[in-house]
Protein backbone atom coordinates (compact mmCIF):
# COMPACT_ATOMS: atom_id res chain seq x y z
CA UNK A 1 0.00 0.00 0.00
CA UNK A 2 1.04 3.57 -0.56
CA UNK A 3 2.46 5.37 2.36
CA UNK A 4 0.16 8.31 2.87
CA UNK A 5 -0.59 11.32 5.52
CA UNK A 6 -3.19 13.38 5.05
CA UNK A 7 -1.99 16.82 3.54
CA UNK A 8 1.36 15.04 1.38
CA UNK A 9 -0.11 13.25 -1.99
CA UNK A 10 3.07 13.65 -3.43
CA UNK A 11 3.78 10.31 -2.69
CA UNK A 12 0.64 8.92 -4.35
CA UNK A 13 1.53 10.26 -7.13
CA UNK A 14 5.18 9.32 -7.66
CA UNK A 15 3.90 6.01 -7.24
CA UNK A 16 1.01 6.07 -10.12
CA UNK A 17 3.41 7.77 -12.16
CA UNK A 18 5.80 4.84 -12.10
CA UNK A 19 2.95 2.33 -12.55
CA UNK A 20 1.79 3.79 -15.40
CA UNK A 21 5.09 4.73 -17.50
CA UNK A 22 7.39 2.46 -15.80
CA UNK A 23 6.14 -0.81 -15.28
CA UNK A 24 2.96 -0.53 -17.96
CA UNK A 25 5.14 1.28 -20.43
CA UNK A 26 2.55 3.53 -21.11
CA UNK A 27 3.63 6.59 -23.36
CA UNK A 28 2.70 10.02 -22.81
CA UNK A 29 -0.73 10.74 -21.41
CA UNK A 30 -2.91 8.76 -19.63
CA UNK A 31 -6.42 9.38 -20.29
CA UNK A 32 -9.36 8.18 -18.27
CA UNK A 33 -11.55 5.77 -19.93
CA UNK A 34 -10.54 5.48 -24.23
CA UNK A 35 -12.20 3.35 -26.50
CA UNK A 36 -10.40 0.42 -27.56
CA UNK A 37 -10.59 -0.49 -30.85
CA UNK A 38 -9.43 -4.40 -30.93
CA UNK A 39 -11.94 -6.41 -32.93
CA UNK A 40 -14.19 -6.32 -36.15
CA UNK A 41 -15.29 -2.98 -35.68
CA UNK A 42 -14.10 -1.65 -38.80
CA UNK A 43 -15.30 -4.62 -40.80
CA UNK A 44 -18.78 -4.29 -39.10
CA UNK A 45 -18.53 -0.21 -40.19
CA UNK A 46 -17.58 -1.37 -43.36
CA UNK A 47 -20.13 -3.92 -44.32
CA UNK A 48 -23.06 -1.25 -43.01
CA UNK A 49 -21.18 0.54 -45.90
CA UNK A 50 -21.27 -1.67 -48.24
CA UNK A 51 -24.63 -3.03 -47.95
CA UNK A 52 -26.13 0.76 -47.70
CA UNK A 53 -27.64 -0.18 -44.35
CA UNK A 54 -26.49 3.02 -42.43
CA UNK A 55 -29.70 4.48 -41.00
CA UNK A 56 -32.08 2.88 -38.25
CA UNK A 57 -32.44 -0.40 -39.25
CA UNK A 58 -31.15 -3.70 -40.54
CA UNK A 59 -29.28 -6.55 -39.56
CA UNK A 60 -26.71 -4.77 -37.42
CA UNK A 61 -29.44 -2.82 -35.08
CA UNK A 62 -30.91 -6.23 -34.85
CA UNK A 63 -27.93 -8.30 -33.59
CA UNK A 64 -26.94 -4.89 -31.63
CA UNK A 65 -30.82 -5.60 -29.78
CA UNK A 66 -30.51 -9.57 -29.29
CA UNK A 67 -26.74 -8.63 -27.49
CA UNK A 68 -27.72 -6.76 -24.93
CA UNK A 69 -30.66 -8.63 -24.35
CA UNK A 70 -28.45 -11.53 -24.03
CA UNK A 71 -25.47 -9.59 -22.14
CA UNK A 72 -28.33 -8.34 -19.50
CA UNK A 73 -29.95 -11.75 -19.09
CA UNK A 74 -32.78 -9.85 -20.57
CA UNK A 75 -35.93 -11.74 -22.43
CA UNK A 76 -35.66 -8.22 -24.93
CA UNK A 77 -33.67 -4.81 -25.64
CA UNK A 78 -34.51 -2.04 -27.89
CA UNK A 79 -31.98 0.26 -29.52
CA UNK A 80 -31.87 3.84 -28.48
CA UNK A 81 -29.86 6.88 -29.74
CA UNK A 82 -28.14 7.47 -26.04
CA UNK A 83 -28.41 6.19 -22.28
CA UNK A 84 -30.44 9.68 -21.77
CA UNK A 85 -32.96 9.07 -23.51
CA UNK A 86 -33.13 5.01 -22.97
CA UNK A 87 -34.00 6.26 -19.04
CA UNK A 88 -36.59 8.70 -20.33
CA UNK A 89 -38.14 6.18 -22.52
CA UNK A 90 -38.10 3.55 -19.56
CA UNK A 91 -39.84 6.31 -17.16
CA UNK A 92 -42.58 7.02 -19.56
CA UNK A 93 -42.99 3.66 -20.16
CA UNK A 94 -43.83 3.23 -16.29
CA UNK A 95 -46.03 5.58 -16.11
CA UNK A 96 -44.07 9.15 -15.06
CA UNK A 97 -46.03 11.81 -16.29
CA UNK A 98 -45.77 15.51 -15.85
CA UNK A 99 -45.41 16.71 -11.48
CA UNK A 100 -44.50 13.34 -10.29
CA UNK A 101 -41.48 12.64 -8.21
CA UNK A 102 -38.96 9.89 -9.07
CA UNK A 103 -36.55 8.65 -6.64
CA UNK A 104 -32.89 9.16 -7.46
CA UNK A 105 -29.26 8.76 -5.61
CA UNK A 106 -27.81 11.86 -4.77
CA UNK A 107 -24.64 11.28 -6.57
CA UNK A 108 -24.90 10.42 -9.81
CA UNK A 109 -24.69 11.27 -13.50
CA UNK A 110 -26.19 14.33 -14.12
CA UNK A 111 -28.33 12.27 -17.28
CA UNK A 112 -30.04 10.37 -14.86
CA UNK A 113 -32.08 13.40 -13.15
CA UNK A 114 -31.92 15.00 -16.29
CA UNK A 115 -34.43 11.88 -17.85
CA UNK A 116 -36.65 12.59 -14.61
CA UNK A 117 -36.60 16.10 -15.41
CA UNK A 118 -37.64 15.23 -19.35
CA UNK A 119 -40.54 13.25 -18.01
CA UNK A 120 -41.92 16.62 -16.76
CA UNK A 121 -41.27 15.47 -13.28
CA UNK A 122 -38.65 16.44 -10.49
CA UNK A 123 -35.79 13.92 -8.53
CA UNK A 124 -36.21 13.51 -4.92
CA UNK A 125 -32.63 12.88 -3.37
CA UNK A 126 -32.31 9.78 -0.94
CA UNK A 127 -28.49 9.50 0.31
CA UNK A 128 -26.00 6.65 -0.67
CA UNK A 129 -24.84 3.90 1.88
CA UNK A 130 -22.13 5.00 4.45
CA UNK A 131 -19.85 2.33 2.57
CA UNK A 132 -21.48 2.31 -1.34
CA UNK A 133 -21.80 5.04 -3.94
CA UNK A 134 -25.35 3.62 -4.71
CA UNK A 135 -28.44 3.91 -2.89
CA UNK A 136 -28.78 3.09 0.23
CA UNK A 137 -31.27 0.55 0.36
CA UNK A 138 -32.19 1.22 4.21
CA UNK A 139 -32.71 4.63 3.70
CA UNK A 140 -34.72 3.89 1.02
CA UNK A 141 -37.23 1.71 3.01
CA UNK A 142 -37.11 4.05 5.96
CA UNK A 143 -38.49 7.36 3.33
CA UNK A 144 -41.18 4.83 2.19
CA UNK A 145 -42.85 3.99 5.28
CA UNK A 146 -41.83 7.34 7.35
CA UNK A 147 -42.88 10.01 4.61
CA UNK A 148 -45.20 8.85 2.21
CA UNK A 149 -48.76 7.27 2.48
CA UNK A 150 -50.80 4.95 -0.24
CA UNK A 151 -49.56 2.41 -2.28
CA UNK A 152 -49.11 1.70 -6.09
CA UNK A 153 -50.42 4.99 -8.17
CA UNK A 154 -51.45 6.44 -5.24
CA UNK A 155 -48.06 6.43 -3.82
CA UNK A 156 -47.42 10.09 -2.79
CA UNK A 157 -45.01 12.13 -0.27
CA UNK A 158 -46.10 13.56 2.65
CA UNK A 159 -44.14 16.88 2.76
CA UNK A 160 -45.46 17.92 -0.44
CA UNK A 161 -48.36 15.71 -1.59
CA UNK A 162 -46.94 14.39 -4.97
CA UNK A 163 -47.23 11.53 -6.53
CA UNK A 164 -44.01 9.42 -6.63
CA UNK A 165 -43.75 7.50 -9.87
CA UNK A 166 -40.47 5.52 -10.06
CA UNK A 167 -37.19 4.62 -8.07
CA UNK A 168 -33.82 4.53 -10.16
CA UNK A 169 -31.16 3.09 -8.57
CA UNK A 170 -27.98 3.54 -10.06
CA UNK A 171 -24.85 1.18 -10.55
CA UNK A 172 -21.75 3.97 -9.72
CA UNK A 173 -18.57 3.62 -11.45
CA UNK A 174 -20.06 -0.12 -12.42
CA UNK A 175 -20.36 -1.08 -8.83
CA UNK A 176 -23.87 -2.98 -8.80
CA UNK A 177 -26.75 -1.44 -6.03
CA UNK A 178 -28.19 -3.93 -3.64
CA UNK A 179 -31.17 -4.50 -6.07
CA UNK A 180 -32.34 -6.95 -3.78
CA UNK A 181 -33.31 -4.78 -0.79
CA UNK A 182 -34.50 -1.96 -3.22
CA UNK A 183 -36.66 -4.30 -4.93
CA UNK A 184 -38.49 -5.09 -1.65
CA UNK A 185 -38.54 -1.97 -0.69
CA UNK A 186 -39.69 -0.70 -3.29
CA UNK A 187 -42.58 -3.60 -3.59
CA UNK A 188 -43.92 -3.01 -0.13
CA UNK A 189 -45.08 -0.21 -1.02
CA UNK A 190 -45.96 -0.88 -5.08
CA UNK A 191 -43.51 1.12 -6.10
CA UNK A 192 -41.77 0.68 -10.32
CA UNK A 193 -38.27 0.30 -10.30
CA UNK A 194 -36.32 1.85 -13.40
CA UNK A 195 -33.06 0.23 -13.65
CA UNK A 196 -29.75 2.44 -14.48
CA UNK A 197 -27.53 0.01 -15.52
CA UNK A 198 -25.41 2.80 -17.89
CA UNK A 199 -21.71 2.43 -16.30
CA UNK A 200 -22.21 -1.86 -15.57
CA UNK A 201 -22.37 -3.97 -18.51
CA UNK A 202 -20.82 -6.67 -17.52
CA UNK A 203 -20.85 -6.19 -13.94
CA UNK A 204 -23.01 -8.81 -11.66
CA UNK A 205 -25.02 -8.95 -8.44
CA UNK A 206 -25.07 -12.29 -7.09
CA UNK A 207 -24.03 -13.98 -10.12
CA UNK A 208 -26.86 -11.46 -12.03
CA UNK A 209 -26.00 -9.56 -15.23
CA UNK A 210 -27.03 -6.08 -14.27
CA UNK A 211 -29.41 -4.51 -16.41
CA UNK A 212 -32.78 -6.87 -16.40
CA UNK A 213 -33.01 -6.88 -12.15
CA UNK A 214 -35.80 -4.94 -12.14
CA UNK A 215 -38.89 -4.89 -14.51
CA UNK A 216 -37.08 -2.33 -17.12
CA UNK A 217 -33.40 -1.21 -17.04
CA UNK A 218 -31.31 0.92 -19.12
CA UNK A 219 -28.06 0.88 -20.68
CA UNK A 220 -25.55 3.06 -22.16
CA UNK A 221 -22.54 3.08 -25.04
CA UNK A 222 -21.17 6.40 -24.65
CA UNK A 223 -17.56 7.20 -25.96
CA UNK A 224 -16.02 6.45 -22.50
CA UNK A 225 -17.68 3.29 -21.49
CA UNK A 226 -17.06 0.25 -20.93
CA UNK A 227 -17.74 -1.02 -24.47
CA UNK A 228 -18.95 1.99 -27.04
CA UNK A 229 -21.22 2.64 -30.13
CA UNK A 230 -19.63 6.18 -30.15
CA UNK A 231 -22.72 7.37 -28.32
CA UNK A 232 -25.81 4.43 -28.23
CA UNK A 233 -28.32 2.98 -25.50
CA UNK A 234 -30.79 0.51 -24.93
CA UNK A 235 -33.84 0.01 -23.20
CA UNK A 236 -33.55 -3.97 -21.55
CA UNK A 237 -37.11 -6.09 -20.21
CA UNK A 238 -38.15 -9.57 -19.66
CA UNK A 239 -41.44 -7.92 -20.61
CA UNK A 240 -41.90 -8.27 -24.97
CA UNK A 241 -44.97 -6.15 -24.41
CA UNK A 242 -43.19 -3.06 -22.76
CA UNK A 243 -40.37 -3.40 -25.71
CA UNK A 244 -42.88 -3.27 -27.92
CA UNK A 245 -44.22 -0.20 -26.49
CA UNK A 246 -40.55 1.03 -26.35
CA UNK A 247 -39.72 0.26 -29.74
CA UNK A 248 -43.25 1.77 -30.99
CA UNK A 249 -42.56 5.46 -29.15
CA UNK A 250 -39.28 5.89 -30.11
CA UNK A 251 -39.78 5.08 -33.47
CA UNK A 252 -41.96 8.08 -33.75
CA UNK A 253 -45.29 6.13 -32.80
CA UNK A 254 -45.54 5.40 -36.71
CA UNK A 255 -47.63 2.82 -37.63
CA UNK A 256 -48.08 0.77 -40.35
CA UNK A 257 -50.33 2.27 -42.74
CA UNK A 258 -48.95 0.51 -46.07
CA UNK A 259 -47.34 3.39 -48.16
CA UNK A 260 -48.57 6.25 -46.36
CA UNK A 261 -47.04 7.69 -42.60
CA UNK A 262 -49.17 7.64 -39.95
CA UNK A 263 -48.64 8.06 -36.30
CA UNK A 264 -50.81 7.16 -32.93
CA UNK A 265 -49.07 9.17 -30.29
CA UNK A 266 -46.43 12.22 -29.51
CA UNK A 267 -43.64 9.97 -30.59
CA UNK A 268 -39.67 10.19 -29.86
CA UNK A 269 -37.38 10.14 -32.90
CA UNK A 270 -34.47 7.73 -30.55
CA UNK A 271 -33.48 5.43 -33.01
CA UNK A 272 -29.88 4.36 -33.14
CA UNK A 273 -28.31 4.24 -36.45
CA UNK A 274 -26.90 1.37 -38.12
CA UNK A 275 -23.51 2.54 -37.78
CA UNK A 276 -23.27 2.84 -34.29
CA UNK A 277 -25.02 -0.20 -33.65
CA UNK A 278 -22.01 -2.38 -35.99
CA UNK A 279 -19.44 -0.38 -33.36
CA UNK A 280 -21.31 -1.49 -30.39
CA UNK A 281 -21.51 -5.25 -31.62
CA UNK A 282 -17.73 -5.66 -32.39
CA UNK A 283 -17.11 -4.25 -28.80
CA UNK A 284 -19.54 -6.87 -27.06
CA UNK A 285 -17.90 -9.15 -28.62
CA UNK A 286 -14.64 -8.27 -26.72
CA UNK A 287 -16.88 -7.81 -23.60
CA UNK A 288 -15.40 -10.43 -21.77
CA UNK A 289 -11.75 -9.35 -22.49
CA UNK A 290 -12.09 -5.97 -21.39
CA UNK A 291 -13.80 -7.10 -18.16
CA UNK A 292 -10.97 -9.28 -17.26
CA UNK A 293 -8.35 -6.65 -18.19
CA UNK A 294 -10.30 -3.90 -16.32
CA UNK A 295 -10.55 -6.40 -13.11
CA UNK A 296 -6.93 -6.55 -13.11
CA UNK A 297 -6.31 -3.20 -13.22
CA UNK A 298 -8.59 -2.70 -10.31
CA UNK A 299 -6.83 -5.54 -8.18
CA UNK A 300 -3.09 -3.22 -8.51
CA UNK A 301 -4.68 -0.22 -7.86
CA UNK A 302 -6.51 -2.23 -4.71
CA UNK A 303 -3.19 -3.38 -3.78
CA UNK A 304 -1.45 0.22 -3.72
CA UNK A 305 -4.28 2.11 -1.93
CA UNK A 306 -5.55 -0.30 0.74
CA UNK A 307 -8.28 0.37 2.07
CA UNK A 308 -8.91 4.22 0.21
CA UNK A 309 -9.56 1.90 -2.83
CA UNK A 310 -13.68 1.94 -3.98
CA UNK A 311 -13.72 -1.24 -4.15
CA UNK A 312 -16.63 -3.62 -5.83
CA UNK A 313 -19.78 -5.03 -2.91
CA UNK A 314 -20.07 -7.97 -1.44
CA UNK A 315 -21.46 -11.19 -3.23
CA UNK A 316 -20.75 -8.30 -6.48
CA UNK A 317 -18.28 -8.81 -9.50
CA UNK A 318 -18.07 -5.24 -10.87
CA UNK A 319 -16.52 -4.43 -14.55
CA UNK A 320 -14.61 -1.40 -12.51
CA UNK A 321 -15.73 0.85 -15.13
CA UNK A 322 -13.94 4.06 -13.57
CA UNK A 323 -11.58 3.04 -10.62
CA UNK A 324 -11.91 5.72 -7.51
CA UNK A 325 -10.29 6.37 -4.07
CA UNK A 326 -11.01 8.40 -1.33
CA UNK A 327 -8.78 10.47 0.21
CA UNK A 328 -8.63 12.12 3.44
CA UNK A 329 -9.85 15.42 2.90
CA UNK A 330 -10.95 18.02 0.49
CA UNK A 331 -8.00 19.73 0.28
CA UNK A 332 -5.82 16.03 -0.39
CA UNK A 333 -8.16 15.57 -3.03
CA UNK A 334 -8.06 18.43 -4.51
CA UNK A 335 -3.98 18.41 -4.51
CA UNK A 336 -4.23 15.59 -6.21
CA UNK A 337 -6.29 16.21 -8.93
CA UNK A 338 -3.66 19.19 -9.30
CA UNK A 339 -0.57 17.37 -9.63
CA UNK A 340 -1.81 13.85 -11.99
CA UNK A 341 -3.48 16.11 -14.21
CA UNK A 342 -0.28 18.69 -14.32
CA UNK A 343 1.85 15.21 -15.03
CA UNK A 344 -0.05 14.42 -17.79
CA UNK A 345 -2.28 11.44 -16.14
CA UNK A 346 -5.97 12.41 -16.46
CA UNK A 347 -8.06 11.59 -13.33
CA UNK A 348 -11.21 13.34 -12.48
CA UNK A 349 -13.22 14.56 -9.36
CA UNK A 350 -16.78 12.81 -8.82
CA UNK A 351 -19.54 14.56 -10.28
CA UNK A 352 -20.94 17.36 -8.27
CA UNK A 353 -23.73 15.43 -6.32
CA UNK A 354 -27.02 16.53 -8.17
CA UNK A 355 -28.61 18.11 -5.22
CA UNK A 356 -25.65 20.82 -5.25
CA UNK A 357 -26.40 21.13 -9.22
CA UNK A 358 -28.55 24.74 -9.47
CA UNK A 359 -31.54 23.31 -11.63
CA UNK A 360 -31.94 20.90 -8.74
CA UNK A 361 -31.14 22.09 -5.45
CA UNK A 362 -34.58 23.00 -5.00
CA UNK A 363 -36.27 19.50 -5.41
CA UNK A 364 -37.26 17.51 -2.42
CA UNK A 365 -34.92 14.97 -0.35
CA UNK A 366 -35.61 12.46 2.31
CA UNK A 367 -35.45 14.44 5.85
CA UNK A 368 -32.17 12.24 6.15
CA UNK A 369 -30.35 14.38 4.10
CA UNK A 370 -27.29 13.78 1.39
CA UNK A 371 -24.31 14.00 3.91
CA UNK A 372 -22.84 10.87 3.14
CA UNK A 373 -23.22 12.03 -1.10
CA UNK A 374 -21.30 15.13 0.38
CA UNK A 375 -18.36 13.75 2.05
CA UNK A 376 -17.99 10.90 -0.72
CA UNK A 377 -17.72 13.16 -3.36
CA UNK A 378 -15.68 15.97 -1.80
CA UNK A 379 -12.95 13.03 -1.28
CA UNK A 380 -13.07 11.02 -4.38
CA UNK A 381 -10.95 10.56 -7.27
CA UNK A 382 -11.90 8.80 -10.63
CA UNK A 383 -8.14 7.20 -11.79
CA UNK A 384 -7.34 6.36 -15.52
CA UNK A 385 -9.58 3.25 -16.17
CA UNK A 386 -9.50 2.08 -19.95
CA UNK A 387 -9.02 -1.44 -20.45
CA UNK A 388 -6.34 -1.65 -22.84
CA UNK A 389 -3.92 0.22 -20.48
CA UNK A 390 -4.06 -3.13 -18.08
CA UNK A 391 -3.86 -5.42 -20.91
CA UNK A 392 0.11 -6.15 -20.13
CA UNK A 393 -1.47 -7.52 -17.10
CA UNK A 394 -3.33 -10.11 -18.38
Amino acid sequence: MIPYTSGDVLGLVDTLDSFYHSELGLEGPVLLHKPWLAGNEWAYIKETLDTNWISSAGPFVERFEQACADVSGAAAAVAIVNGTCALHVALLEVGVTAGDLVICPAISFVGTANAIAHCGAEPLFVDIGPTATTLDPELLAAFLRDECDGFGAELRHRATGRRIAAVVPVHIFGHPADMAAINVAAADRGLDVVEDAAESIGSLYRGKPCGALAHVGILSFNGNKTVTAGGGGAVVTNDPALAIRVKHLTTTARIAAGFEFDHDAVGYNYRLPSLNAALACAQLEQLAYFVRAKRALAERYAAMFGSRFVAEPADCESNYWLNAVLLDTQADRDAFLHETNARGMQTRPCWRPLPLLPMFERCPRATTGVRAALDRAARLVNLPSSPKMASGLL
